[in-house]
């Protein structure tokens, strides 16, 4: 499992021998649930590897919060990687994937459906060399915010 988690750095020379379709996600993935697992799987069958830019801890509190995340980056990582779904993981620090993508290259960037086209970041990259971007199905209330609301409204 360590093996499919990398740092950019890490992941390079391992891309360089990757023969075969890239399909690429990024997000927090702090609770894993169940609209996790079926958009991973729906990507994955988009290509012959699944690679998750993974948001660190520090760029998931700036984007989330100082509360979150709740599960250390190692752990959401490991969770990741242990998934057949998922080929790599590789863990950023800024706000958004966009230098990730730019370096990773995929031939497809996927992401939720509560995402649409143009605010899918990293989709002037991928198109600008013929590769495709897609905005893939989205499981109303299965989200990590919601999984925390229902939790603290039970207290």
């Amino acid at each position: 499992m360590q093996s499919k988690i990398k740092n950019l750095k890490e992941f390079i020379p391992a891309r360089k021998k990757l023969k075969g379709k890239l399909v690429f996600t990024n997000g927090c993935f702090d609770l894993l649930h169940v609209g996790h697992i079926r958009y991973l799987q729906e990507a994955r069958k988009l290509g012959d590897y699944l690679i998750i830019g993974l948001n660190s801890d520090k760029s998931v509190k700036k984007i989330k919060g100082s509360f979150r995340p709740i599960i250390p980056e190692t752990e959401r990582a490991e969770v990741l990687a242990a998934l057949e779904s998922v080929s790599f993981v590789v863990l950023f620090d800024e706000d958004t994937p966009y230098e990730l993508i730019s370096a990773i290259q995929p031939d497809v960037l996927v992401k939720g459906g509560d995402w649409k086209g143009n605010d899918i970041v990293g989709k002037d990259i991928v198109e600008a060399y013929g590769g495709k971007v897609l905005s893939l199905s989205y499981i109303q209330g299965r989200s990590t915010t919601d999984i925390i609301d229902k939790v603290l409204q039970s207290r």
